[in-house]
């Protein structure tokens, strides 16, 4: 039998052919200058294979000639009017081959990314291919990771279509472009002629995008409104002594921290302040020692990729998710768009440990979890039964760059999940001073653990000298200190990440093209302070929110929920999810 294999995307094809041939294929060229077909013989299940790819979505949506024109038709009737989905023009090319490829084969084997998206666009070859063979049986690769145990399983084990992912994908698309189309031509043309300084700049609108804009005019608003409030606080410390205990070992004074914590009535301030001062004696009601943790990361998803990069990092989710993209088309990471952040029972652990122990950096870290420092990783709440969480594949030693930070956050991230927990040894001190109380609190650190190899995360100790229950003391300073209320910040990128995916905006994997969209757009600007990114909307976003806002809708079409709602819906559409075993 002769097996046609269709990839996402010509990496992809490559490195599945290299796998599945040993490295002994024939290649040859296309129409398309980027896509090739390889030729081999599997001896494993005893067929032949060709495997090509396309670039992405294959067919694009869009009105007839009729309503294609902005000033065709009224936008409103966009909502009704006929909807074509055909081939792109641009990709007529990759069509043509799989037609000539597709006549001489009897199964299609789609190895597109096993997502939503992914069943999409297989369903999008299987349709085109159909064409030129009716016969043909379709099947899909099922994989996570450009790795040859899974390849080789795939290969192996194909199963059927999600044809209910597929149309949940189609309904999204069409519903999306109805909406976009509509109300970017109604913006654009009221907007146009009334504002001369706009020209001829197209005013986009997207369900997403409008939503992620109010999220940025949101906090700007806040941040523009805030009003500082005084508040007032009573500042305790024991400050140097020759005394062992009324010092830490540092010198430094040891600072208890008021109960109450801070008051905003400066009357009611001073005068629990003069009480304390009038009896300035403090004594020791009660001294608690008791082990403390400091959890590990919780296993890796691509929200979570995007917002720890964007911070840790400083790169653009957008940018990040790419070089995680490429670094999975080289076969060095899992599959990097995943909301799991749990690893299956039996998950193969040691194995991409082992890859690991060869690197100078963390390579000791990974040999000693090998050897007894392994343990089991967190388990999160999120399962989407089609990718584990991101993950090292294999050793990686000759990256740069970008690629190089983001495959070590990702590597290190992975050890410090199959660690233990950092472990110390936390003392509280309370004491009653004129009638109020107050506490200190010491850390000693005990076992780092994942810490050693996760440098992202901080955890340091912090000495108190000994208390005895029912001692007392005179401390060395007493005040009534003034502060203010603190500023909420701008948005960063991370913030926005967070929520988005808080509130149901995008997907895991086009959250961070939303995002770019609307600074594409010119609506949001990117603003550095420090090394710190913050997103600021420029006027015409601060407009069309507003202008939305004073509109009255029931749900606004800036805020969260009637995305949300028409998410939810597409979910429901495909109540099948692809599951690895």
């Amino acid at each position: 039998m002769h097996v046609l294999c269709v990839a996402e995307k010509p990496s992809i094809a490559k490195s599945v052919s290299q796998i599945l041939s040993g490295g002994q294929f024939a290649t040859r060229t296309t129409q398309n200058k980027y896509i090739k077909n390889y030729d081999f013989a599997y001896p494993r299940t005893r067929d032949t294979y060709t495997v090509t790819s396309v670039s992405g979505h294959l067919m694009f949506s869009d009105f007839g000639p009729m309503h294609r024109s902005w000033t065709s038709c009224d936008p409103l009737i966009l909502f009704e009017a006929p909807v074509e989905t055909k081939v792109a023009e641009d990709k007529k090319s990759i069509e043509r081959n799989l037609i000539s490829e597709a006549r001489k084969s009897q199964m299609l084997m789609i190895w597109t990314d096993c997502d939503r998206e992914g069943e999409n666009i297989g369903m999008e070859v299987a349709k085109v291919c159909r064409k030129a063979n009716n016969n043909i049986r379709v099947k899909r690769a099922k994989f996570s990771a450009i790795i040859a145990q899974q390849i080789h399983h795939a290969a192996q084990n194909p199963v059927e279509l999600d044809k209910a992912q597929a149309d949940a994908v189609d309904a999204r698309t069409i519903l999306d472009l109805r909406l976009g189309a509509a109300f970017t031509r109604m913006q654009s043309l009221i907007l146009q002629p009334r504002f001369g300084e706009l020209g001829q700049q197209t005013i986009s609108y997207g369900p997403c995008q409008f939503p992620t804009l109010g999220f940025v005019v949101s906090r700007y608003e806040q941040v523009k409104s805030f009003s500082p409030e005084p508040f007032w606080y009573i500042y305790l410390a024991l400050g140097r002594s020759s005394d062992s205990k009324m010092s830490d070992d540092t010198g430094e004074a040891t600072e208890f921290t008021w109960r109450r914590g801070r008051l905003f009535d400066f009357d009611v301030s001073l005068a629990i302040y003069e009480g304390v001062v009038n009896n300035p004696t403090a004594r020791v009601t009660s001294v608690t020692q008791k082990p403390t943790k400091k959890w590990k990361p919780l296993p890796l998803t691509t929200v979570e990729l995007q917002k720890s990069g964007s911070r840790l990092l400083k790169l653009a989710p957008k940018k990040i998710l790419d070089v995680a993209e490429k670094l999975y088309q080289q076969g060095f990471l899992s599959y990097p768009r995943t909301e799991t952040d749990q690893f299956d029972v039996q998950f193969d652990f040691m194995a991409l440990i082992q890859k690991q122990s060869v690197d100078p950096s963390w390579g000791p870290f990974a040999t000693n979890l090998q050897e007894g420092g392994f343990g089991l990783p967190r388990k999160g709440k999120k399962n989407d039964q089609a990718h584990p969480p991101i993950h090292p594949t294999a050793h990686a030693a000759n990256l740069t760059g970008d690629e190089k930070r983001v495959y070590e956050y990702i590597t290190r991230r992975f050890l410090a999940c199959c660690s233990k927990d950092a472990e110390g040894w936390e003392t509280t001190v309370d004491a009653v001073c004129g009638g109020d109380e107050f506490f200190a609190t010491g850390l000693q650190v005990i076992h780092r653990n994942y810490l050693d190899v996760f440098p992202y995360d901080k955890w340091n100790g912090k000495h108190i000298p000994d208390f005895d229950e029912g001692e007392e003391f005179m401390p060395s300073v007493c005040e009534l200190k003034e502060g203010l209320t603190t500023r909420p910040t701008l948005l960063t990128e991370a913030d926005l990440v967070g929520l988005m995916d808080k509130n149901g905006i995008g997907t895991d994997a086009t959250i961070a093209q939303h995002i770019q969209t609307i600074i594409d757009r010119e609506y949001v600007i990117e603003r550095m302070e420090g090394s710190t990114k913050y997103l600021v909307p420029s006027t015409l976003g601060i407009g069309l929110i507003e202008g939305y806002n004073k509109i009255g809708f029931e749900k606004s079409l800036s805020k969260p929920q009637l995305r949300r709602e028409v998410s939810s819906a597409e979910y429901l559409l495909s109540p099948f999810t692809l599951h690895f075993s």
